[in-house]
C-alpha cells in the first residue's frame, strides 16, 4: 500500500469531456499512470495519449515520444490544414525540453530546416515553421553553426523584403539575433547578407514588434562585432541618423516605449558613450605638445583678451598661475575627458566661457569659483552620472531620451551644467571651503532633472535652471519627513483617525481656559485711566459672567461679576473691523487694536459685547472657545498649531516600537477564508 504522499489530486481534462480530479500514484511509471486516467473515461489504446502539464502561460509534456511522432508526421502531410495544425501545435510544445529532444532525435528540426530552405508554403505556414524551430533551438540541443549557408540567406532575404508578412519577418529577425550572439562566424555571415538600410526602415514602422526586434538585431551585431566592426557600424548609423530615427519614431511616437525596446535603447546609449571611456582613462600628458596647446588656449581665451577683461598683465598672470589644472588632469577618471569638455565650452560658447571666468576673477579670492577645479569635478561627476565605462547589463533600461536627440551629450551636458554650477555657487554665497558641498547640490540638480526624462536640450537646460538651490532645500525637507515616515500613506491616515479625538482635547481646554477667565480693557480717550474688566464662563457653560474690577491682580468670583449673558442668547462672533467698537472708533483704532478686537452679538443683532485682547493667544482662545459654544468648528492660527503639535507627539509615540521597520504604503492583502473552521475549539459543550 502506498503511502499517502505519493497519492496527489491533479484535476485532468481530455479534450470534449468534463475535467475530473482524479488521484495519481506517483510511483507507478507514466505508462501505467496514463492508463489508470484513460479507463476513467472508458479509452481504448491508453498507448495513444499522453499527459501535459499547463501552468496558464507554458504547456508541459510529460509523455512525448507518441506527441513527437504525430507531430514529425503531421508536418510532412500533404494536406496544407493538417501541416498548418501541426506546425502550430509544434511551436506550443517545443517550449518542454523533453518534447524538443524526442523531436529533435527523429532529425525534426531538418524537416522545418528544409521548409524555410524551399521557402514555398504560405505565410501563416511559415510563421509557424520560424517559431516552431527558434523555440527548438533556443534548448541548445543543436548548434547554430550546423545550419547551412543557404538557410542563413533565406532567413536573411525574409528581413530584407520589402514586402512580406510581419509575422515572418519578427521571427526572422530574432533567429538572425541568435545566430550573431552565437559565433563570430555566423556574425560575419549575417553582416554580410542582412541589408542594413531595410533594418534602418524597420525602425520607422509603427509595428512595435517589429520595431523591437530589428532594433535587438542591431544591439547584437554591435556587441558581438570587434572594435572596427563596431566602429564601421557605428560611423553607418551615424550617417544613416539612427538616433534621429529613434527619437522620432520610438521616443516620440503615440505608444509607450515597452520594456525590451527600453534595454535595447539603453545598451545603445551605453555602447557609444563608452566610447568616451579611453579619454577618461587617460591622465593629461606633461610631455605632450597637443594638450599643452589646449591648455594654452583655454588661459589665452579666459584672460588675455585686452579689449575686453579690463585686467592689468600683473593680474592676468598671477590668475593663469594660480588657475593651472594640470595636477588635477592627472586625476582619472575623468583625465583627459576634463580637458575635452573645457575645451568644447571654451570653442562653443566663448562668450559664456569668458564670462564664467572673468566674472569670479572680480570676486574676493575666498569666494571666486575656480574654472578649472569646477570643470574637472563636475566632468567626473557627469561621467558617473551618465555611467561611462560600466559595460551595459543584461536587465539594464534607464535609458536617458535626451541622448538620442543630441550629437555630443556629455559635452552639450557639461556646457549647460557649468553654468549652472556658477550659478548655484552664488545662491549658496559659497567660499572655497564649501567646494564639496556646491558640487553635491549640483550633483543632486543634474540627477534629478534627468530623472523627470526631458526628451531634448532645451528642455532639459530649463528644468534644471528651474531647480535652483532654495527649490533644492526643499525637496530636501519633504524627503527627509517622508524618510521619518510622517508622510507615509498608513501615517497620514493614522493622523486623521487621530485627529478627531486631539481637536476634542482642543475643544476642552478653551473650554476651561474661558471657565478661568480673562481680563480685558475698556477702549478709552484716556489710555493711562483705561478701566478693566473681567469675563468667564460659568462651569455648566450655559452663562457668560463680566464686570469691572478694580484689582487686576485678584481673580473675580462668578458672584462679583454682575452682568450675565445666557450662551444660549449668543447670536454670532466676529472679529476686526466687523467688530461694532470698531466702526464705531475708525478715527481712534490702531492695526494692533483690529487684530484683537473681537465681539459677540446677542439677543438682537444690535447688542453686543466688545472685546480687546491683551495677546493674540487670548484672542484664539477665546473666539475659538466661543465657536465651540456656538457649535462651530475652530479656526484659530493657535489651534492649527497646537493640532499639528499633539498631531506629531502622537505619531511619533505610536510609532515608537516601530523604529528601523518600513511601513508599507498599502496594507497587505487580506488572506482568503480558510476552507473550514475545523481548527477552531468548540466552546459550546461543556468539558465533563
Amino acid at each position: 500500500m502506498p503511502q499517502q504522499k505519493d497519492i496527489v489530486k491533479i484535476a485532468i481534462q481530455m479534450p470534449g469531456a468534463y475535467p475530473q480530479l482524479i488521484q495519481l500514484d506517483q510511483k507507478k511509471p507514466l505508462t501505467a499512470v496514463i492508463k489508470d486516467v484513460s479507463d476513467k473515461w472508458s479509452l481504448p489504446g491508453p498507448e495513444n495519449y499522453a499527459l501535459q502539464y499547463a501552468d496558464g502561460i507554458q504547456t508541459y509534456i510529460t509523455e512525448s515520444g507518441r506527441c513527437a511522432e504525430d507531430l514529425y508526421k503531421g508536418i510532412q502531410s500533404s494536406d496544407a490544414d493538417v501541416r498548418c495544425d501541426s506546425l502550430k501545435s509544434l511551436a506550443d510544445v517545443s517550449t518542454d525540453i523533453t518534447f524538443a529532444q524526442e523531436f529533435i532525435s527523429r532529425d525534426g528540426h531538418s524537416l522545418l530546416v528544409k521548409i524555410v530552405e524551399d521557402a514555398h508554403e504560405a505565410p501563416m505556414i511559415m510563421t509557424h515553421t520560424l517559431t516552431a524551430f527558434m523555440e527548438l533551438m533556443d534548448h541548445g540541443i543543436v548548434s547554430w553553426e550546423n545550419l547551412s549557408s543557404v538557410f542563413t540567406k533565406k532567413i536573411a532575404s525574409f528581413v530584407n523584403a520589402k514586402a512580406l508578412d510581419t509575422s515572418i519577418q519578427q521571427v526572422s529577425l530574432a533567429i538572425l539575433e541568435s545566430m550573431v550572439l552565437s559565433s563570430s562566424s555566423l556574425f560575419a555571415e549575417v553582416k554580410q547578407e542582412v541589408t542594413l538600410e531595410r533594418l534602418l526602415s524597420h525602425l520607422q514602422v509603427t509595428n512595435q514588434q517589429l520595431q523591437t526586434k530589428a532594433m535587438a538585431l542591431l544591439m547584437a551585431m554591435l556587441q558581438a562585432g570587434g572594435e572596427a566592426d563596431r566602429q564601421e557600424l557605428f560611423e553607418f548609423l551615424e550617417k544613416r541618423s539612427l538616433r534621429q530615427y529613434i527619437h522620432k519614431n520610438i521616443i516620440h511616437s503615440s505608444s509607450s516605449v515597452g520594456d525590451e525596446m527600453a534595454h535595447y535603447l539603453y545598451v545603445l546609449q551605453t555602447v557609444r558613450l563608452n566610447h568616451l571611456e579611453p579619454r577618461m582613462r587617460t591622465p593629461l600628458d606633461s610631455y605632450s605638445q597637443e594638450q599643452r596647446d589646449m591648455l594654452h588656449g583655454l588661459r589665452q581665451a579666459a584672460f588675455e583678451t585686452e579689449s575686453e577683461s579690463g585686467l592689468s598683465n600683473e593680474r592676468r598672470r598671477s590668475l593663469c598661475a594660480k588657475d593651472n589644472p594640470g595636477q588635477d588632469l592627472s586625476r582619472c577618471p575623468p583625465g583627459l575627458l576634463a580637458l575635452d569638455t573645457m575645451a568644447y565650452f571654451a570653442s562653443r560658447y566663448p562668450d559664456a566661457y569668458s564670462r564664467f571666468v572673468l566674472e569670479n576673477s572680480s570676486r574676493e579670492d575666498k569666494h571666486e569659483c575656480p574654472f578649472a577645479r569646477s570643470s574637472i569635478q563636475l566632468t567626473l561627476i557627469l561621467c558617473e552620472i551618465l555611467r561611462i565605462g560600466e559595460p551595459p547589463s543584461e536587465t539594464g533600461s534607464d535609458y536617458h531620451p535626451i541622448f538620442f536627440a543630441q550629437d555630443r551629450l556629455l559635452e552639450e551636458l557639461f556646457c549647460i551644467c557649468i553654468q549652472l554650477l556658477n550659478k548655484t555657487w552664488k545662491e549658496m554665497r559659497a567660499t572655497q571651503e564649501d567646494f564639496d558641498k556646491v558640487m553635491q547640490v549640483v550633483r543632486e540638480q543634474i540627477t534629478r532633472t534627468l530623472s523627470s526624462k526631458p526628451t531634448s536640450l532645451e528642455l532639459f537646460k530649463n528644468k534644471v535652471n528651474a531647480l535652483n538651490y532654495s527649490e533644492i532645500l526643499k525637496l530636501r525637507q519633504t524627503e527627509r519627513l517622508h524618510q521619518e515616515e510622517t508622510l507615509a500613506p498608513p501615517v497620514l491616515e493614522l493622523k486623521e483617525r487621530l485627529k478627531p479625538e486631539l481637536l476634542e482635547l482642543i475643544r476642552q481646554q478653551r473650554l476651561n481656559r474661558l471657565c478661568h477667565g480673562t481680563l480685558f480693557r475698556k477702549i478709552s480717550s484716556r489710555r493711562r485711566q483705561d478701566k478693566i474688566w473681567y469675563c468667564r464662563l460659568s462651569p455648566n457653560h450655559k452663562v457668560l459672567h463680566y464686570g469691572d474690577v478694580e484689582d487686576e491682580k485678584e481673580t473675580p468670583s462668578i458672584e462679583a461679576l454682575q452682568e450675565k449673558i445666557p450662551v444660549a442668547d449668543i447670536k454670532n462672533v466676529v472679529t476686526g473691523k466687523d467688530c461694532p467698537h470698531m466702526k464705531e472708533n475708525k478715527g481712534k483704532q490702531t492695526k494692533e487694536m483690529l487684530d484683537l478686537a473681537f465681539s459677540i452679538t446677542y439677543d438682537v443683532e444690535e447688542y453686543s459685547l466688545n472685546f480687546i485682547a491683551s495677546s493674540k493667544v487670548d484672542l484664539c482662545v477665546w473666539t475659538d472657545g466661543l465657536n465651540v459654544l456656538l457649535g462651530k468648528d475652530m479656526s484659530s492660527e493657535s489651534m492649527r498649531s497646537e493640532l499639528e503639535i499633539l498631531l506629531s507627539m502622537e505619531i511619533k509615540l505610536r510609532l515608537l516600537d516601530l523604529e528601523n521597520v518600513p511601513i508599507p504604503d498599502s496594507a497587505p492583502a487580506v488572506p482568503k477564508p480558510p476552507s473550514n473552521y475545523n481548527f477552531c475549539y468548540d466552546f459550546s459543550q461543556a468539558e465533563q
